[in-house]
């Protein structure tokens, strides 16, 4: 029994070798061939996964980058009239039980005053409801706090500090660039060496930051012994509180020398301390705090190796780029930077910390795979099109047209419109438009369609060598024509032997065979024809779009009758029977003599008639007199006439 269990077990480990070995040959091959979603997606299937346990709701990561709690507490600080009553039912004899309680266990001057009791009665009045969501936000902060403070000995009620600073957004800034949880102005973060470049500003950074404002209550608590001034010289600078003093005659109490400060400092000490209320008496006041979905120590950090983007941090390992953003607040462009000379974390939910760390080598593989599809300086085009005949080089030149594709975009779990609208570089009422949503309301697993536009290579003749192509198409009619121009005994043999050669129809259509140039598509080649792109299709059992150089085509058209005749009558040749010839070469439109040609422009979401003359190489004037504009105005979907 026991050699059977062991047969089995090395099979399994057998199975299982066989298996991933196949799997890294099957990645080697998609990173050479694979477009980037097949490689990303045998990429994603090699992972090694973990439960989505940790991920971050939507409307969670929207409330912890709110900036509405920032405005109104920065309006209480700064615009409040604290000397004036509010009406509220809370006694003031209560109030000074209750703060005589806080005074005693912390090391803060909790007394009572009207202004004090004003702010606290505004807040309870006007802001319940915000501290039901700023109590929540606190669950994901106030851990970290705690640590950082107890970790330098601090009074944890600093805690509070960072509620009336920033609401607890990382993201806030002030009118006067104050920036991130701790509201660090620019230079006060360089003298705590929060590094602040194109890429990166960690005054953002929650740990970062949450140090440095640490370091900064030590040092002024060593100048001047008291917490509420320390508190005061966060808010307004150690020279403006020493002036203070000085002002009030020597006196050291936030309370007294409270006249002889700025406006905004003489609201602050108050809505710290009405803050601190609050929190420690919430249920007596029936304030009933949101619940976090999750803390900050549910979250952790890895060095990163390569440079990264939030999108390929989101592609990689399904998580939505806001969250990527509301973790990662240091970073100011959606990118993660790497230098050899100091390192760069990226925070992610540990669930997602721990796949990222089981699957480095390929996650970089990939990011080097899309480095590697970028374009590069002096790069040649290298369209995906087919191959031009050598000798056509000098008559020939390559034009791009604008061919509007759908693609379907699944959404993911977490996934918002305006998330998927971002990603493909859309509207959120583009989107809703395609796949005719009322609501902006979308689900996991749901299929989006998606429109854009790409460019498509098509092969024209050059504007100087119109008439030179058109001689030579007369000349290859002639030499055609004169091939079966013999004796009238002979004369119909010959015929019928060209039209067996050429698949040429007997009736009234005409057969040809095109042979396919590099660039030309069945757009193009219909077009030229004067046939539809489902006939050619048809005609040549073709099920998609895809066609080759050197290939050739059936092609059935009156018009290439129509032509024939036309180029014979312009070579002199009288012989009515080059009429029945199946031509050998492609129709030549007589239109291509004229040297200037109309062509026409769909204006795009986000374009300007300047846009659209720059990228044709011709004058705003000119778009504006081709197409009788008297203003500039113009909308998507628009058609414009372009000359030249």
């Amino acid at each position: 029994m026991k050699g059977f269990q062991f047969f089995s077990v090395c099979l399994s480990l057998f199975g299982c070798t066989a298996m991933f070995s196949q799997q890294d040959l099957s990645t080697e091959v998609l990173l050479k061939q694979a477009p980037k979603l097949s490689y990303l997606d045998s990429i994603k299937q090699s992972f090694v996964n973990y439960e989505m346990s940790n991920c971050i709701d939507e409307r969670w990561i929207n409330e912890l980058t709110n900036q509405d709690l920032f405005d109104e507490m920065y309006a209480d600080v700064t615009k409040a009239d604290m000397d004036t009553k509010v009406s509220f039912e809370l006694s003031s004899d209560l109030l000074k039980e209750r703060l005589k309680k806080l005074d005693q266990k912390s090391p803060f001057n909790v007394v009572h005053n009207q202004a004090l009791e004003n702010v606290i009665k505004s807040f309870l009045k006007n802001r319940p409801k915000s501290f039901e969501r700023l109590m929540a936000l606190s669950e994901f902060y106030f851990p970290m706090f705690e640590e950082h403070l107890a970790k330098y000995n601090l009074p944890l009620e600093i805690k509070y500090l960072a509620i009336v600073e920033s609401a607890l957004n990382p993201h806030a800034k002030s009118y006067v660039g104050a920036t991130g949880l701790w509201q660090f102005m620019y230079a006060t973060g360089k003298q705590y060496e929060l590094e602040v470049n194109s890429y990166v500003d960690e005054r953002s950074d929650p740990l970062k930051a949450t140090d440095a404002a640490c370091h900064y209550f030590m040092n002024m608590y060593k100048i001047f012994g008291d917490w509420d001034l320390v508190l005061a010289s966060y808010n307004t600078g150690p020279g403006n509180v020493s002036k203070a003093i000085r002002r009030s005659g020597g006196y050291t109490n936030y309370w007294n020398i409270r006249p002889y400060l700025h406006k905004e400092t003489q609201g602050y000490l108050p809505a710290f301390y009405a803050t601190m209320y609050v929190y420690e008496y919430h249920k007596e006041h029936g304030i009933n705090p949101k619940k976090a979905p999750m803390a900050f120590f549910e979250t952790d950090t890895v060095m990163v190796k390569r440079k990264l983007s939030f999108d390929q941090v989101s592609e990689l390992l399904d998580i939505p780029v806001n969250q990527i953003k509301f973790l990662n607040p240091i970073y100011k462009v959606n990118v993660i930077p790497y230098s050899s000379d100091k390192p760069h974390f990226l925070r992610l939910p540990k669930d997602k910390l721990a796949t990222f760390q089981s699957n480095e080598s390929k996650i970089y593989a990939y990011v080097d795979y899309l480095e590697d599809q970028k374009e590069k300086p002096f790069q040649k085009m290298n369209t995906a099109v087919a191959s031009a005949p050598s000798n056509s080089n000098s008559e020939y030149e390559t034009d791009y047209i604008t061919s509007k594709k759908t693609k379907i975009h699944k959404v993911k779990r977490g996934e918002a419109l305006s998330t998927v609208a971002s990603k493909n570089n859309v509207s959120i009422a583009e989107i809703k438009k395609w796949n005719k949503l009322k609501s902006n309301s979308i689900n996991a697993g749901q299929n989006l369609k998606i429109e854009y536009s790409a460019k498509v290579a098509v092969r024209k003749p050059k504007v100087n060598k119109v008439e030179e192509v058109v001689k030579k198409d007369a000349a290859e009619v002639k030499t055609a024509v004169a091939s079966v121009a013999k004796p009238a005994d002979t004369h119909v043999a010959k015929t019928n032997e060209k039209v067996a050669e050429n698949n040429v129809s007997t009736s009234n259509a005409a057969v040809v065979t095109h042979t396919i140039a590099r660039g030309e598509t069945l757009d193009y080649i219909a077009n030229k024809y004067k046939v539809s792109t489902s006939d050619l299709r048809s005609w040549n059992e073709i099920n998609g779009n895809d066609i080759y150089a050197g290939n050739k085509l059936i092609v059935k058209s009156d018009a290439v009758v129509e032509h024939v005749e036309k180029a014979v009558a312009e070579t002199s040749i009288s012989d009515k029977v080059a009429t029945k010839v199946a031509a050998s070469t492609v129709k030549k439109s007589l239109a291509n003599k004229v040297k200037e040609k109309e062509r026409l422009y769909t204006v795009q979401s986000g374009d300007t008639l300047y846009k659209i003359a720059s990228k044709i190489g011709c004058t705003v004037d000119n778009l504006k007199k081709t197409n009788n504009l008297k203003g500039e105005q113009i909308k998507p979907g628009q058609v414009l006439k372009i000359n030249g």
